[in-house]
């Protein structure tokens, strides 16, 4: 089932998600519905925040990367109680959208390379070392579970410059090819 994805301005987004457990009521089928909105969306990423739930769980599907980093071609992770242990290496520009975030993009600094904890679709836990544009997408799935959006991490000339973007975006004043929800409207598009 298709979710609505959140669209800036919803408090969900700000919130500090929680932890769950193998036994979160409806998992396997909210996973499911997680996968099958991030690609409705065109999505490489989809964080539980993005579709209304404050619980640290995201999902990620790299692979349209392969042509760039023939290692992501199976590069397809679920994300659970993750905790990201260190940020290293050189800092690199990418220019980074949103699925809440329609029509916004800007250029965000990140380091390289991340060294994450988490749990596995099956509660399985790992530690592992991600660079490149696996590390970048992980990045900005966690900002989500912590309440962070990439819109944070650019500088205060550049937010003055896509605020009325953002405000337009709230109230659902923008055009999307997937189905959202939109904090200042009762309904979804």
């Amino acid at each position: 089932m298709i979710i609505p994805i959140v669209a800036y301005g919803d408090p969900v987004l700000r919130e500090l998600a929680q932890d769950i457990s193998k036994d979160y009521e409806g998992y396997s089928e909210f996973l499911q519905n997680m996968w099958d909105t991030m690609y409705d969306a065109d999505g490489v990423g989809l964080a539980a925040p993005q579709v209304g739930r404050a619980i640290r769980l995201f999902v990620v599907d790299a692979s349209t990367f392969a042509d760039e980093a023939p290692k992501l071609a199976d590069f397809k992770k679920v994300f659970i109680n993750a905790e990201i242990l260190e940020e290293y290496d050189e800092e690199w520009v990418f220019n980074e959208g949103c699925l809440s975030i329609p029509g916004v993009r800007e250029d965000v600094k990140r380091k390289s390379k991340i060294k994450v904890k988490y749990l596995d679709e099956h509660f399985n836990e790992h530690t592992e070392e991600f660079d490149g544009m696996a590390a970048r997408i992980i990045q900005h799935e966690y900002d989500h579970i912590e309440g962070v959006l990439f819109t944070d991490h650019v500088g205060p000339l550049r937010k003055r410059m896509i605020k009325k973007k953002l405000e337009d975006i709230s109230k659902g004043n923008v055009k999307v090819g997937y189905k959202m929800k939109f904090p200042l409207l009762r309904r979804s598009k």
